[in-house]
């Protein structure tokens, strides 16, 4: 199927585009200290995957760290908002009535512009405790609707499966399912810690992995999908 194809050919891209960009800053930030125009902006020392001692927005938004960091983020919002079009549309193609389709486009694209908007406000800086928690709604909401948008996919391939085996390896289609229920657990522990006061290090190093396990969703349909002529 043409939708198939289309999502399976830049689905790579959505982890891969991420996933080098927080890196690629991280290096940037921890090694390339001459590239940084201010002391305060550079890192010594540290794996934040381990000891959380950075956020990513810490390291991102710098320059010139942010040339590498925005543009990548605004490429895979982009990405986003096509694969979670294209698969309302491989769903319809097996299941035209199914009940979750508008939400997993709500949640999908919802999350996708949310992405975005807080890509664009990533490093202005504003000292007002109204913009500072803005930024942060923006960010939670960003997680919230992309788990939710992950799990009613998950739950609406699982419903249609027998319908799609011939185009999926199943083991991708179960490793996405507990890689979904491990993000929703994890989100639920880690409440408690991130609202409370304190735990700087533990929220970061959280941060890190946390994006990390998101976008994995992405890597995992890549795999999950058969190639298909």
């Amino acid at each position: 199927m043409e939708n198939i194809i289309k999502v399976r050919s830049f689905t790579l891209w959505i982890f891969l585009v991420p996933f080098a960009a927080i890196n690629i800053c991280l290096v940037l930030v921890t090694n390339f200290h001459d590239l940084f125009r201010s002391e305060a902006d550079i890192l010594y020392n540290t794996i934040p995957y381990i000891d959380g001692k950075a956020s990513i927005s810490r390291v991102a938004r710098v320059f010139p760290t942010y040339f590498i960091f925005k543009p990548a983020m605004l490429l895979t919002s982009f990405l986003l908002i096509k694969y979670w079009l294209y698969n309302k549309e491989i769903i319809k193609s097996f299941d035209n009535g199914n009940k979750n389709i508008k939400k997993i486009v709500f949640f999908g694209v919802g999350s996708a512009i949310l992405l975005t908007v807080h890509t664009i406000f990533l490093g202005i800086k504003f000292d007002h405790d109204l913009y500072k928690l803005f930024r942060r709604i923006i960010m939670v909401s960003f997680i919230l609707f992309e788990i939710i948008a992950q799990a009613y996919l998950v739950l609406t391939l699982y419903k249609i499966k027998n319908k799609i085996l011939s185009y999926i390896n199943i083991n991708f289609l179960v490793a996405k399912r507990i890689l979904v229920s491990a993000l929703i657990i994890v989100a639920i522990i880690s409440i408690p810690i991130i609202s409370a006061p304190g735990y700087k290090f533990l929220k970061h190093a959280l941060e890190w992995n946390y994006f990390v396990g998101v976008i994995s969703f992405y890597l995992l349909t890549f795999l999950m999908w058969k190639k298909t002529k």
